[in-house]
C-alpha cells in the first residue's frame, strides 16, 4: 500500500513535483526534465493509474484517502497527506478536488504505430491552448476517433490543465507527435488517408459532403487564431466548412473538432 506520510512544511523537498502548478513555463521545464506529469482530482488520478501510468507520489488531504483507497492500496508510491491550506500554498491554487498525483511519462509511439489500423484521425496544427487540446481529446475519445496527431508546436496533452479538461481521455486515446511539419499532410495522404482541412474559406464544401463515403479520414484542425497554415491547406485533399448561421464565420477549434468528429462518425462508408 502507498506509504502515508503527513507533511506540514510547504518547503518540504518531497513536495517538489507539486510546486507552482500555475507557472506554465516552469512546469514545462520541470516536467520535461524529470519525465513526469500531474493528474488532478479523484476521477482523473484513478484513470491515470488504471491506464498503467506509474505513480511517483500522491498528494492529498486526509478526507480524500478513503475515496482513493482502491488506488492507493496496490501502489508502492508515497502518499503525502497535507492540509488543504498547505496544498494551496504549495501548488498555487485551491485544490478543490482534494487529490493530486505525480506520474511517470511513457515514451510516445511513432506516428506509423498510431495510424496502423486507424480509420479516423484528428490532426491538430499549432493548437497552443492547453484547454483546447484537452477538449479536443475528450471529443475525439467520445466520438470514436482512433488517434490524434500533434504538430511539433501543439500544447502538451499531459499538461495538468489538458488532462483535467479531457477528463483523462489523454490516457487512453492513442496519440503521437509529428516529427516534422512541412510534409506531414502529404505523408498522411501517402498512408492512405483522405485529408480534410477544416476552414471557413469560400471554396470549402460542407463537412458532411466532404467526409461522405471516405474510408480512412484525417481531419485537419488549425490554431486558435490563424487556423490552418497555408501549407497544410494547399496539401489537403479537400477543404471543408461547418455551415454557420448568418453573421458567424467559425467555431472555436475545440467546438469545431467536436462537430467534425460527430459528422465523421456518421459518414457512410
Amino acid at each position: 500500500m502507498a506509504r502515508l506520510t503527513e507533511v506540514t512544511d510547504p518547503a518540504d523537498p518531497r513536495l517538489a513535483d507539486y510546486r507552482d502548478l500555475r507557472d506554465v513555463e516552469l512546469r514545462k521545464h520541470l516536467e520535461a526534465e524529470h519525465g513526469l506529469f500531474l493528474a488532478e482530482g479523484e476521477k482523473v488520478v484513478r484513470r491515470a493509474v488504471e491506464a498503467g501510468f506509474d505513480a511517483r507520489s500522491f498528494l492529498m488531504a486526509s478526507r480524500w484517502l478513503d475515496g482513493l483507497a482502491d488506488v492507493l492500496g496496490p501502489s508502492d508510491a508515497p502518499c503525502y497527506v497535507v492540509s488543504e491550506a498547505l496544498a494551496e500554498e504549495v501548488t498555487g491554487f485551491h485544490v478543490h478536488r482534494g487529490a493530486l498525483a505525480s506520474l511517470q511519462r511513457r515514451p510516445l509511439p511513432a506516428v506509423e504505430e498510431v495510424l496502423a489500423g486507424a480509420r479516423t484521425v484528428v490532426v491538430l496544427e499549432d493548437v497552443v491552448d492547453h484547454t483546447n487540446v484537452g477538449a479536443a481529446f475528450r471529443s475525439c475519445a467520445a466520438l470514436g476517433v482512433d488517434a490524434v496527431l500533434l504538430s511539433p508546436r501543439c500544447a502538451d496533452p499531459l499538461y495538468r490543465r489538458s488532462i483535467k479538461v479531457a477528463m483523462g481521455a489523454v490516457f487512453t486515446l492513442p496519440y503521437a507527435r509529428l516529427d516534422e511539419w512541412y510534409d506531414a499532410v502529404a505523408g498522411l495522404s501517402d498512408a492512405g488517408f483522405t485529408t480534410v482541412a477544416l476552414t471557413p474559406a469560400a471554396d470549402a464544401v460542407a463537412i458532411a459532403d466532404a467526409v461522405d463515403g471516405v474510408d480512412r479520414l484525417a481531419l485537419l484542425m488549425g490554431s486558435e487564431g490563424a487556423g490552418l497554415s497555408g501549407r497544410w491547406m494547399r496539401s489537403a485533399d479537400v477543404r471543408a466548412v461547418i455551415p454557420m448561421a448568418a453573421g458567424i464565420d467559425s467555431l472555436n477549434v475545440a467546438a469545431a473538432t467536436a462537430v467534425a468528429c460527430y459528422v465523421a462518425a456518421r459518414r457512410s462508408r
